[in-house]
């Protein structure tokens, strides 16, 4: 029995993948790895599981198992939930249809949302909200190999509220901003606005002076968002003009939804913006931003930075 248990089973490919349901038994798992041919019968497995204390305690999950590996090694690992693992990443300023595309695509995972709507699909979570944009968190996602979407997006609200909360909770005063929805709309703005991390804390300040005041936001992204597949790649006065929920250009106040997922940094500048009373910013073409006090001078950084002159 130890001569079966210590020596290594060679395995061709399809018989390196070991799929355990929720539930299953020694026996079931035994056969399982039979009709891949990495068993030639079950017996010896099942009296060795029993024998070394790995009867119990299997743990379902997707395994990848090496080309050479002993019996008692492959019990190790089922008992020890040693699942084979992948992870998807979501980047700072993605959309949540973004998010979605990534998730669908993503061979790893179980597709359990793929065909929902997003009202629905923000109802098999429990979230609260009534729109996803920007309640889940970019980050990277490590999970079992076989698991299912849900548990993902689950995972990434959770993160989402619980970055949020925290910075909330360590924000500046006279922020004129009431709730933390508030904060993370206006974060996914800076978000979209930043072009270099050091110019993160000036952009939000700026956002947070014009709420102040009373002045409007006046941001490209917020128009482009809105448009949705209707934008071409070209932002035109037209757009500016035409008045609609996310056209900051027509309305005081923050748009009705994030228009992104802003991460860390950006949320946190947002509730801790740099201390300036600057209101206008405009890119230099460097990936930085120009910051002004005056409409004269942020008209003269315009000439200089986008128009040439």
């Amino acid at each position: 029995m130890w001569h079966f248990a210590l020596t290594p089973l060679t395995l061709s490919e399809p018989a390196r993948s070991l799929v355990i349901d929720k539930g299953a038994s020694l026996r079931s798992v035994a056969q399982s790895l039979e009709r891949s041919g990495a068993l030639g019968e079950t017996q010896r497995f099942i009296w060795l599981g029993r024998l070394s204390g790995h009867a119990s305690g299997i743990k379902a999950g997707n395994y990848e198992l090496p080309e050479r590996i002993t019996p008692l090694r492959i019990l190790e690992k089922i008992t020890r939930g040693e699942f084979a693992q992948a992870g998807i990443t979501f980047i700072e300023g993605w959309t949540f249809a973004q998010f979605r595309k990534a998730l669908n695509s993503h061979p790893a995972l179980a597709h359990h949302t793929r065909d929902l709507t997003d009202a629905q699909l923000l109802d098999r979570i429990g979230a609260t909200e009534s729109h996803p944009e920007g309640l889940f968190f970019p980050d990277t996602y490590i999970f079992a190999k076989g698991a299912s979407d849900t548990q993902v997006l689950q995972a990434a609200y959770r993160a989402r509220a619980r970055v949020i909360e925290e910075a909330w909770s360590a924000r500046g005063d006279g922020l004129p901003l009431r709730t933390p929805y508030e904060a993370l709309i206006l974060a996914s703005i800076v978000e979209k606005e930043t072009g270099r991390p050091e110019d993160r804390g000036q952009i939000a300040a700026v956002f947070v002076n014009r709420l102040r005041i009373g002045m409007r936001l006046q941001t490209d992204p917020t128009v482009i968002y809105g448009l949705g597949e209707r934008f071409d790649g070209n932002l035109g006065r037209i757009h500016l003009e035409t008045d609609a929920p996310y056209n900051t250009y027509t309305r005081a106040g923050l748009p009705p939804t994030p228009i992104s997922a802003p991460g860390r940094q950006a949320i946190t500048a947002t509730l801790n913006p740099d201390s300036s009373t600057a209101l206008y910013f405009v890119a230099r073409g460097d990936g930085t931003s120009a910051f002004s006090h005056t409409l004269d001078d942020h008209n003269r950084a315009v000439r200089r930075y986008q128009l040439g002159q």
